[in-house]
């Protein structure tokens, strides 16, 4: 197994263990530790650098790593302001047979792994994999570690990163690098007056040309990746704290508070106040 990919079957038990949500106040950095456990990061706010055994990673707003047990790993650079990043620990187990013999354990076929999960990857719905995340927390800070729908939801967010993008992947040629390069301006700009003709211009292209290259790579359109991140960003303000929806739209790079509740409907199903009113309780720890 490529020991970069996490591949998960049937036969094996997994156990949650805790999670929260961490939130970056400009001090400090990730300790060196070797823990016994996953611990899966999900970046929902500026940019992570760690390593482990020495590969370093940066971690980019919509993008997760996985650390494996027993493998040294540490920041490679403080933490910035505005940092926020979810996280989880998880364990593995083998489950135990109550009948059949030795050798008929070893004569097993392997089942073919359900899940193959990339250590660093892009993800391709940042909102149902945030909606989890809420979830997990939620239900931990109400009623504790739960073993068997923690481990559920888990599975969830393992599944949600099966179906992504390595995020070292699909940029070996030179559309591709392109079309990377308008949805990294895309993750570290949204919140500003960016679209999809200012990007090719900041680019040096063609807006037509890099529309078409970005959404064969991505699948959707340059607007549609801007409203996007827009509104995963303006979901999680109104989750986090007290601003009115004015406020959030602005924040979120939205000139306009009509526009914003009309896009906000048509990707979440449900109204800005709606979502608030659903407002979940997270464990929140800061630095």
């Amino acid at each position: 197994m490529d020991p970069s990919t996490f591949e998960w079957s049937s036969r094996l038990g997994l156990e949650a263990s805790n999670g929260g949500l961490f939130v970056s106040r400009g001090a400090g950095g990730h300790p060196s530790r070797i823990i016994p456990s996953y611990e899966l990061i999900y970046v929902k706010h500026g940019t992570l650098h760690l390593h482990e055994r020495g590969v370093p990673f940066e971690v980019s707003a919509g993008e997760t790593l996985l650390l494996w047990p027993g493998r040294q790993h540490g920041g490679t650079a403080p933490f910035a302001p505005g940092l926020q990043f979810y996280w989880v620990h998880f364990t593995t187990t083998e489950p135990e047979r109550r009948f059949g013999s030795v050798t008929q354990r070893q004569q097993e076929a392997p089942l073919e792994p359900v899940l193959r999960v990339s250590q660093h990857a892009r993800i391709e719905r940042p909102d149902h994999l945030t909606g989890l995340f809420q979830r997990l927390l939620n239900d931990q800070e109400i009623y504790g570690i739960q073993p068997c729908p923690d481990a559920l939801t888990i599975l969830l967010m393992l599944w949600e990163i099966t179906r992504s993008h390595d995020a070292n992947a699909g940029a070996d040629g030179a559309p591709q690098r392109l079309a990377a390069s308008a949805d990294r301006l895309i993750r570290t700009h949204f919140h500003q007056a960016v679209s999809a003709s200012s990007i090719a211009h900041q680019l040096g292209c063609n807006a037509d040309y890099l529309g078409r290259i970005f959404r064969s790579v991505y699948g959707k359109t340059l607007t549609d990746a801007v409203h996007e991140r827009r509104i995963l960003y303006a979901a999680t303000l109104m989750a986090d704290g007290h601003l009115t929806i004015d406020q959030v739209a602005r924040q979120s790079g939205f000139e306009d508070s009509g526009y914003f509740r009309r896009i906000f409907k048509r990707s979440k199903g449900m109204t800005p106040n709606a979502f608030r009113r659903l407002h979940l309780r997270l464990h929140v720890n800061t630095a």
